[in-house]
């Protein structure tokens, strides 16, 4: 599936001196390095790299030594670091990803093409090909979501949870972000029913390497709120 509705957006000429990869980090020693390498060999070592970090082992550490801008914060929650992540950078292209080595790295310059080509928002789409790697639950959680925000929205998506997105920086500077755990959720819904050129890209989904942070249950019930919550405000916001 290739969602893309909004306003047009004229195309641009962005290269990887344009961008700004960025994450939230907590724990991630296991893939942290892995991660970096990705990103390093598909930008060219060109795209900036911004981790927020919140982790009591050596991840930071480990993301200096391979060449990323590391901001430290409190465990304050997955939305708190990545909204201080995408806020940071003052290129005019940003690239949310997770830092689990389950994301493709190698499909940014697919992402970028997209922004040049005029979306404000291109969003990975893990469930296109499946997403066996998932644990079964997740995956059917992430078919609900979409399925519930979709609904609510009156415009189909495919998945609302992917922490694989490009935002033009101007897109996530004019918008206030006030969700935590389900910010990836809300990272899509507000620029889609602002009017924002949002297209779903296919991407592959690996294996995690590393633990989990997020309890399926506890947390699947804290996103299902946010989209409730910001489609119903979207919805009803008076400019």
């Amino acid at each position: 599936m290739n969602l893309e509705v909004g306003r047009p957006t004229p195309e641009t000429d962005n290269t990887f001196d344009d961008v700004s990869v960025v994450m939230g980090t907590y724990n991630e020693a296991a893939a942290i390095e892995t991660v970096l390498a990705d990103i390093e060999a598909a930008t060219d070592g060109r795209a900036e790299v911004i981790c927020v970090d919140g982790s009591s082992d050596e991840t930071p550490e480990l993301a200096r030594a391979n060449g990323a801008t590391v901001i430290e914060q409190e465990p304050q929650g997955y939305g708190i670091a990545v909204r201080e992540a995408i806020l940071a950078p003052d290129r005019p292209v940003i690239v949310t990803t997770d830092c689990d080595d389950t994301y493709p790295m190698d499909r940014l310059p697919d992402f970028l093409e997209a922004i040049n080509d005029g979306c404000d928002v291109v969003s990975g789409d893990r469930l296109y090909y499946g997403a066996e790697t998932m644990p079964r639950l997740n995956r059917l959680g992430n078919h609900l979501f979409a399925l519930v925000a979709s609904l609510l929205m009156g415009r189909r998506v495919t998945d609302t949870t992917t922490g694989m997105r490009a935002y033009r920086r101007e897109v996530v500077q004019s918008i206030e972000w006030t969700e935590n755990t389900g910010l990836s959720a809300e990272l899509l819904i507000r620029p889609l029913m602002r009017g924002y050129t949002v297209r779903e890209l296919p991407i592959e989904y690996a294996e995690r390497a590393g633990k989990t942070k997020l309890d399926p249950i506890s947390g699947g019930a804290a996103i299902a709120k946010s989209i409730v919550k910001v489609s119903l405000e979207e919805r009803f916001r008076s400019d």
